[in-house]
């Protein structure tokens, strides 16, 4: 896929719209476009973001869920995705919308499209047929739906062709569009014990076991290393505090890149022999390096006994 930035387009006479919602009404965005241009993915994204989404939904049904939402006092941001999949109710998308703007309820319409290529392309890979194909061919089910969408792109409050776009890049190009900010990606800092055997989520494992261990002191074995006596012999430890700068930095350059393939969390696993004492002391530095780096970190210990 290429690299380009995707055409986003508002139409002639429509300014960018503003997606932040009045407080009293429940703000929403009507998730339209062609058959194959990314509507399930986008759907996916907006999900991720905390919109409330409903997938093909015929449009007279929207006045419903609105009011149900408000009734619910569920969260806000509501969002619906509405296609010729709904057959003739399709067409009665714009005077539901007109509808529900004369009633004061923020409306945003958000339509993918892509070129016949490459809907051509994502159908055959699918190994699925258009929605409007019938007895004929692909091509003729694409012109079908052009057809049957025309008046609803030229309504929309922003059109996206996603034909050079990955689906990293979709979500990057929403997110954008329509997120207060970024979400954030949360990282878990885990310590754990080798004879315990190792995280099955880990993403990252490193191996602390270099580390002099606190285990052989008498006075140590019944501490953690949550412990200051025990975090100030495992730090100390030859080697300790350049493992910790160089392995925050490896992760850092590491997470910088994650979001762009759809990661929203990510375990980085430390482990010594019983999960008791390196592991600890090393894990909740580590997460306090990356912490100093602006990444959202949460340590936990997996075999560290409860106090």
């Amino acid at each position: 896929m290429s690299d380009e930035v995707p055409a986003v387009t508002y139409p002639s006479g429509i300014p960018r719209p503003a997606f932040n919602r009045p407080d009293s009404v429940p703000e929403l965005l009507v998730l339209t476009g062609m058959s194959g241009a990314g509507r399930t993915k986008a759907a996916a994204v907006l999900a991720d973001l905390g919109w409330y989404v409903v997938d093909n939904l015929p449009p007279h049904l929207l006045s419903g869920l609105v009011s149900a939402h408000v009734a619910g006092d569920a969260q806000r941001r509501l969002a619906a995705v509405v296609d010729v999949r709904g057959g003739e109710f399709f067409q009665d998308l714009d005077p539901v919308v007109d509808e529900l703007e004369t009633q004061g309820v923020p409306v945003r319409m958000l339509f993918l499209e892509a070129s016949d290529a490459s809907l051509v392309r994502r159908f055959e890979e699918a190994r699925r047929p258009h929605p409007l194909q019938g007895e004929g061919t692909l091509l003729e089910g694409i012109a079908r739906e052009r057809e049957k969408v025309a008046a609803v792109r030229d309504r929309a409050d922003l059109v996206i062709d996603t034909s050079a776009l990955n689906v990293h890049q979709l979500r990057d190009v929403i997110t954008s569009e329509v997120a207060d900010e970024m979400p954030s990606l949360h990282v878990n800092v885990l310590s754990f014990g080798f004879k315990n055997g190792l995280p099955a989520d880990a993403d990252f494992v490193a191996d602390v076991r270099f580390l002099d261990n606190p285990h052989w002191l008498p006075d140590l074995r019944p501490l953690t290393g949550l412990d200051a006596p025990v975090r100030d012999h495992v730090l100390g430890s030859e080697g300790a505090r350049e493992f910790i700068d160089g392995y925050a930095a490896v992760v850092h350059g590491a997470l910088q890149h994650y979001r762009a393939h759809d990661k929203h969390s990510v375990t980085i696993a430390v482990g010594c022999t019983g999960g008791r004492h390196r592991s600890v002391a090393i894990a909740e530095a580590l997460g306090s390096a990356l912490r100093e780096r602006g990444h959202h970190v949460r340590t936990t210990h997996r075999d560290r006994p409860l106090p």
